[in-house]
């Protein structure tokens, strides 16, 4: 048997969707972060699995879950495991920021003010 398991991050608000053959043993190795990903987001809670015959239907399960849809089914039925539409705005317009700042330090001519003192800016 194979399974399909969803964790939530309390530290990060993330969910981690993944499959193994014993889901029991990888919460374990999340937890005791094993595992590169999951190391940054300890602790981790065990809020999903589902249960398949073999690898193949897993994986497609797995992979469906990751989709958009998969995400929205999720965020349906586990709302209280989902990031609000506000902490992902601005995650997205802090990263934007950094970016920014990032690329007009890499790629800007010498000389240049930075983007808010661009003539077409006014």
């Amino acid at each position: 048997m194979f399974y399909v398991y969803v964790l939530w991050s309390v530290k990060l608000q993330k969910r981690y969707v993944s499959s193994a053959s014993n889901p029991d043993n990888r919460l374990v190795e999340h937890k005791e972060g094993k595992n590169r990903f999951s190391k940054g987001g300890i602790p981790w809670i065990l809020i999903h699995t589902e249960e398949y015959p073999d690898l193949s239907s897993a994986r497609k399960r797995e992979a469906f879950l990751k989709s958009g849809v998969g995400r929205a089914w999720l965020d349906k039925e586990f709302p209280q495991y989902r990031r609000t539409n506000k902490e992902v705005a601005n995650r997205r317009r802090g990263a934007g920021v950094v970016e920014l700042a990032r690329l007009e330090s890499v790629c800007a001519p010498k000389g240049y003010r930075g983007f808010e003192s661009h003539p077409l800016r006014n």
